[in-house]
């Protein structure tokens, strides 16, 4: 992984795939916040606060095209975030089969989900860049030609907005995130991260994780109603736990309806460097980075984190979710912020 201070050169990102052309774009506040993006899964590329990359970046493209090394790395991830069951879903009485690219489940899109796509470059200014992308009926068994908007936005008061809207002309399943991996020291293992979720409740999972069942924090491992350190009870004997091989869930926020809210708060235990997550979403899946990043190599293991802002997994199969489907005719819209400062 990257040096902390460590730049991505333009023309390392610089490529044509299907006759689109792929590049490498910045955006920066007055302030603290200077990000680079790709149009490659309308990614972000790198963040940096206060001079530290505090989204761990490879130096090429080539990691983030593959589909091993960092496919989902700040990509945006979709049309449906997170896992359904077996690929199966049914929709106004018909039943639909999704491609399974996470045995025995669909996850994130499928394999040509958006993190694959060469997204259009919309609205571009100083400080906010926009991506569009059109998806056709089928794609990866999808029902529906769905047009999706992305907006990241570096506001004055060292936020991060990432912005959503999407229509679709057949009712279909759409659930969409930004797939961040964050380290707020920059480098180095995030198990002494301080981390703060609202959440009083988070979704329990099967084998291959999926929901079943929804069970209260307080007691286990998944309590972060007040902060603690990511690593305090990673390694329980718990069978969510185990399940997760860590963290891998998603918290059901303490929130009504889609206000935008508080989420979460990490600390980085050595760069001081504090995190806020507001959001429209009614959950947040934690992944506690529970694999080598670079293969092979031990140092990787559990040095990046997501805080996944989304609706629940598997939700168009368990009805008392909140809904997914977006219908045609409704504008999706969704918001959320992260939020940058210094500990004091």
């Amino acid at each position: 992984m990257a040096e902390i201070m460590w730049q991505p050169e333009p023309k390392n990102f610089e490529r044509i795939i299907n006759r689109k052309q792929i590049g490498l774009y910045q955006c920066q506040n007055k302030g603290k916040l200077e990000a680079f993006f790709s149009n490659y899964g309308a990614r972000l590329i790198a963040l940096y606060f206060n001079g530290i990359n505090v989204t761990p970046s490879y130096p090429t493209l080539e990691p983030y095209m593959s589909a091993t090394v960092a496919p989902y790395h700040g990509a945006t991830v979709g049309r449906y975030a997170n896992r359904i069951a077996k690929g199966k879903f049914s929709v106004e009485g018909k039943d639909y089969q999704l491609s399974i690219n996470n045995a025995p489940n669909h996850l994130h899109g499928g394999a040509e989900g958006f993190h694959r796509k060469v997204w259009n470059i919309g609205r571009t200014k100083p400080h906010e860049i926009t991506f569009t992308h059109f998806s056709k009926d089928g794609t990866e068994g999808y029902p529906g030609n769905i047009t999706v908007t992305v907006t990241y936005t570096l506001t004055e008061a060292n936020e991060l907005v990432i912005s959503y809207t999407a229509e679709t002309d057949a009712a279909t399943p759409f659930n969409i995130t930004n797939h961040a991996y964050f380290n707020l020291n920059g480098e180095g293992s995030i198990i002494n991260h301080q981390l703060q979720i609202n959440a009083d409740q988070f979704t329990a999972v099967d084998p291959t994780l999926i929901p079943a069942g929804i069970e209260k924090v307080a007691g286990t491992a998944f309590d972060f109603r007040t902060s603690k350190r990511i690593g305090e009870h990673i390694d329980n004997t718990e069978e969510q736990i185990i399940r997760g091989s860590g963290y891998d869930h998603n918290f059901v926020l303490n929130k009504e309806n889609n206000e935008l809210s508080f989420a979460a708060k990490a600390v980085g235990d050595k760069s001081g460097i504090e995190m806020e997550v507001f959001t429209t979403e009614p959950g947040i899946q934690l992944f506690s980075g529970n694999f080598e990043a670079v293969e092979g190599d031990a140092s990787t293991f559990r040095n990046t984190f997501c805080l996944e802002t989304q609706h629940f997994p598997d939700s168009p199969n368990q009805p008392h979710f909140p809904n997914t489907i977006l219908e045609p005719g409704r504008l999706f819209t969704s918001r959320t912020i992260y939020k940058f400062g210094e500990s004091k």
